[in-house]
C-alpha cells in the first residue's frame, strides 16, 4: 500500500473534527453548530491557532530588519512558511510566492501591474461568466481606463464552461485569460490545464483564481503550467488577512511594484528608488506576519492529512448531499453532477427566498450562505437573484447533510 493509499484509508473525520474547537460549540442552548459555509471561510484547527499564539507569546517582532533574537525568529518563521507554501503548490522557487491580503488583492496586483504595463487600447481579456466579482471588477476597472475588450467564456445550462465558445474567443488574439478553477456557486471544477494550454497556443498568459480549488484538491502550478495563480489563507484552514499570488519568476521580475514603501526597496534617494528583489518587491510595509506563519501551519496540516484524501472525502460528501437534496420536492440545485464539482451545493426553493431558508436553517444551528455570493452576473445568467449555498470541507459528515435536509423540509412546512 502506497503512502497515499494509507492516507486515504486512514482519514478519520472524527479525529479531524477534534482539531477544530469551534465545531464543539452550541449556537444556542442544546443546538450544536452544523457549519456548512466553508466556501465563504473555513474553520481553523488547533495546529494553526497554537502556532499563531506562540508567535505572539514568544517571538513577536518585525521581520527582515532586526538582528536580535526575536526578529530573527520571526523572520525565520515567516520565510519558512513561504517555502512550505511554495512546495504545497509546486512552485519552482519560493521567490515566485508573494504574500498578499487575499485572492482579491492578488488579482488586483496582476491587473494593476502586469496589466498596466502590457495592455493597450483594444486588447482582449478573456474571462468567464462564472467569475467571482474579484476576477471581474479589477479587469473592468482596467478596461475602462485602457479601452480594453472583455470577452466571456459562456456557461452551459448544466454549469460547465462551453469550450467551443472559448475556442472562438481565442481567435480574437487575447493577451490574458483569467478564470476560476472552481466556481464558488456551481462548484464546477474547470479543466484548468486544458484552458491554459489553449491560451498558450495563441500566446496569451493565464491567471487562475484558485481560491476554491487550492483548499480542496491537489494543485500544482508547474503541472498546470499557469502564469499566475491566486488563493486565500482563510478558505484553507488558515487565518484571514493573508493570501498568495504565485507568478512565474520572469513575469514577476518584469512587472513594476504594486505598492511603495518600506521593504519593497533596495535603495531610496529623494527623487528616485531602486526596488527590492523578489519576492519582497511586492510586499511593501510590515506584512501580516502572524497570519503568514498561520498559513504555513495550515499548509502543513492539509499536507499531513493529504489533499487526495480531502478531495475523495468531499467527493463522497457532495455526492451524498446531491442525492439527498434531489429527494426534496421543488429543490433546484445549480451546477453539474457530483463528478464535475467540488463540495458546493447552491440551491433554491419555490416556496422561500434564500435569506428565509438560511434564517430558518440557522434556528436549528445549520450555517449556510444566502445571496449572490459575489457572483451577480452568474445568478443573472440563470435568471435568479439569490441562492442558498451549503458548502462542505474535510470536517463535514453525512449526518450534517441529513440535518441540512431536515432543515429544508422544515422550511417547506413553514412556508406551506
Amino acid at each position: 500500500m502506497t503512502l497515499n493509499e494509507q492516507k486515504l484509508a486512514a482519514l478519520d473525520i472524527q479525529k479531524i473534527r477534534g482539531d477544530f474547537p469551534i465545531l464543539n460549540r452550541e449556537v444556542r442552548s442544546g443546538i450544536p453548530l452544523v457549519y456548512l459555509d466553508s466556501t465563504a471561510t473555513s474553520q481553523k484547527p488547533l495546529q494553526v491557532l497554537s502556532v499563531m499564539d506562540d508567535y505572539y507569546r514568544r517571538s513577536n517582532a518585525n521581520i527582515h530588519r532586526g538582528i536580535h533574537v526575536l526578529a530573527e525568529e520571526a523572520t525565520g518563521a515567516y520565510e519558512s512558511a513561504r517555502e512550505r507554501i511554495a512546495a504545497f503548490i509546486g512552485a519552482a522557487t519560493p521567490k515566485e510566492v508573494i504574500y498578499t491580503r487575499n485572492t482579491t488583492e492578488s488579482i488586483n496586483l496582476v491587473a494593476q501591474t502586469w496589466g498596466r504595463a502590457n495592455l493597450e487600447n483594444g486588447d482582449v481579456v478573456i474571462l468567464t461568466e462564472m467569475e467571482h466579482h474579484s476576477n471581474l471588477v479589477p479587469w473592468q476597472i482596467l478596461a475602462a481606463e485602457r479601452n480594453l475588450r472583455l470577452e466571456f467564456i459562456s456557461v452551459t445550462p448544466d454549469g460547465l464552461l462551453d469550450l467551443e465558445s472559448y475556442t472562438e474567443l481565442l481567435k480574437l488574439d487575447p493577451k490574458i485569460v483569467a478564470f476560476t478553477h472552481m466556481s464558488n456557486v456551481l462548484g464546477t471544477i474547470n479543466p484548468a490545464r486544458e484552458i491554459i494550454q489553449m491560451a498558450h497556443t495563441v500566446g496569451a498568459l493565464t491567471l487562475v483564481d484558485a481560491a476554491q480549488s487550492v483548499p480542496h484538491i491537489p494543485v500544482d502550478v508547474q503541472a498546470l503550467d499557469c502564469d499566475f495563480l491566486a488563493f486565500s489563507g482563510h478558505k484553507m484552514c488558515g487565518p484571514t488577512g493573508v493570501g498568495i499570488l504565485y507568478g512565474r519568476r520572469e513575469l514577476l521580475e518584469a512587472m513594476p511594484p504594486f505598492l511603495g514603501g518600506g521593504e519593497m526597496i533596495k535603495r531610496v534617494e529623494l527623487r528616485s528608488f531602486q526596488n527590492n528583489e523578489l519576492p519582497h518587491k511586492f510586499e511593501a510595509g510590515t506584512p501580516a506576519i502572524a497570519e503568514a506563519i498561520g498559513l504555513g501551519a495550515a499548509v502543513d496540516y492539509l499536507a499531513e492529512i493529504g489533499m487526495d484524501a480531502i478531495e475523495q472525502h468531499e467527493q463522497e460528501i457532495i455526492a451524498y448531499a446531491l442525492e439527498r437534496l434531489e429527494e426534496i420536492p421543488g429543490v433546484k440545485v445549480f451546477g453539474p453532477e457530483a463528478q464535475y464539482k467540488g463540495g458546493v451545493a447552491a440551491f433554491t426553493l419555490p416556496e422561500a427566498h434564500a435569506h428565509d431558508i438560511s434564517q430558518i436553517l440557522d434556528s436549528d444551528g445549520v450555517a449556510v450562505r444566502a445571496g449572490h455570493h459575489c457572483a451577480m452576473p452568474l445568478h443573472n445568467k440563470f435568471g435568479i437573484t439569490a441562492t442558498a449555498r451549503a458548502s462542505f470541507y474535510l470536517y463535514n459528515t453525512e449526518e450534517e447533510v441529513n440535518k441540512l435536509v431536515d432543515g429544508i423540509y422544515k422550511v417547506k412546512k413553514i412556508f406551506a
